[in-house]
């Protein structure tokens, strides 16, 4: 079986991680276990593109178990865990391309080997299979019954596709779930981008000013997760609607160019590029920390650090010091990849059970409605994502409200008024 993993002998190290995973994934295995009588992906190639961390394994399985033939690479060259990707090859049988700190050209070479499966399903985190497909692979896209995306940065730029016309089969946006979205991003994101920031510094953040540029549901959660560590929260936004939330929300709101003044702490959360620019870095106090959470590193211009930079030191595993030509030196996180899977474990396994089955049930969706689906960016039907929340809810012990048939009735209709 082809596949390039670090190290198998990492295997039973790796198992460990996946089982414990899994004792907090129970959605995902209820789903699992459906799967394995039902077989609905029996046959159906799966190409993966997502981080190479114990959850995913978890989905994998997931897959294999309903009858998929899937293979897996990364998504960020920072954010595989090398024991769980020997674990997925030799305890599974799942081919894995991924190596911790792999470089540039070895990434591209494990996408090109994800699609070297000749995939009927991708599953995506930032679109790099689909971007993949539609340049350079376009001999692939007639076997495509569609892909899956998982993260907001990649459903942006999946839409511009959709919007140019050159997208070439359906794609579920798992992102925009709103049990993928409303936890995951929000709760995952926000306590996993602090565990990150700490595990890199054994910084305290209490009594700092910590910028968070954007306020998405990613910025949302970041900035709560701080504020609960008693961070003097700053946020950064361009649009004016969660700009004002950010300000009802009890955090003050103002432009990067006046937040560098201030800030101890940045983050970047808005999946665009050169958020924080050479005018922000000069302009930044001395031994300021700088951080991205957002998919791609490109939200911070490091070609323009590089450029007024006089001096470069590691100071810790993954902080590098940035001395500028102005005197004042700056720390730079995990070469600015996506903090909480580069220097911690990504989102819990609590949050990613949600997230997970939200793919799983994605790829069973495509495969029941093949063919029947526009070439465009789909959000999975309501009743998936109420299914979910339920599943959620009955694993944790909590029982809800029913609508009684008059109130159903009242819901539905008009005629009833004051």
């Amino acid at each position: 079986m082809r596949n390039d993993v670090k190290d198998l002998s990492l295997s039973g190290i790796g198992a460990a991680k996946v089982e414990w995973a899994a004792k907090n994934m129970p959605v995902i295995y209820s789903i699992a276990d459906r799967f394995g009588k039902e077989k609905p992906l029996d046959g159906v190639r799966i190409s993966a593109c997502l981080h190479v961390t114990a959850e995913t394994a978890n989905l994998m399985i997931t897959l294999k178990r309903g009858g998929a033939d899937p293979v897996l690479c990364a998504s960020n060259p920072l954010s595989t865990q090398d024991d769980v990707a020997a674990n997925l090859v030799r305890e599974h049988n799942i081919p894995v391309f991924a190596i911790k700190g792999e470089d540039n050209k070895t990434y591209y070479d494990h996408l090109a080997a994800a699609l070297d499966h000749e995939p009927q399903i991708t599953m995506d985190d930032g679109a790099d299979l689909v971007t993949g497909l539609l340049n350079e692979r376009t001999e692939l896209i007639e076997g495509i019954i569609g892909s899956t995306e998982e993260t907001t940065t990649g459903v942006i730029r999946l839409k511009s596709m959709e919007k140019e016309g050159v997208l070439k089969f359906p794609v579920i946006a798992v992102n925009d779930s709103r049990t993928k979205h409303f936890f995951d991003n929000r709760y995952g994101t926000g306590q996993s981008t602090i565990d990150g920031i700490l595990r890199s510094t054994n910084i305290l953040l209490a009594g700092l000013n910590v910028v968070i540029c954007g306020y998405g549901w990613c910025g949302r959660g970041l900035a709560n997760a701080a504020s609960g560590l008693n961070s003097h929260v700053i946020v950064v936004e361009v649009d004016p609607i969660r700009a004002l939330e950010a300000v009802m929300d009890g955090y003050r709101v103002m432009p990067i160019s006046q937040a560098a003044e201030i800030g101890d702490v940045f983050v970047t959360v808005t999946g665009n590029k050169s958020v924080i620019r050479k005018e922000h870095f000069t302009k930044m106090k001395n031994n300021a920390i700088i951080a991205n959470s957002g998919h791609f590193n490109v939200e911070l211009d490091l070609t323009s650090l590089e450029e007024i930079t006089v001096k470069k030191r590691k100071m810790r595993g993954l902080v590098v010091e940035y001395e500028l030509e102005n005197g004042r030196r700056i720390d730079l996180l995990a070469d600015g990849r996506l903090i909480n899977l580069s220097a911690a474990e990504g989102h819990p396994a609590m949050v990613m059970d949600m997230s997970f089955a939200n793919q799983a049930l994605a790829a069973e969706f495509l495969v029941k409605n093949k063919g029947k689906l526009e070439h465009k960016v789909h959000v999975l039907p309501e009743e998936m994502d109420q299914e979910i929340a339920r599943l959620k809810l009955k694993t944790m012990g909590i029982e809800i409200e029913d609508l009684t048939s008059e109130q159903a009735e009242y819901l539905s209709g008009w005629r009833e008024g004051t």
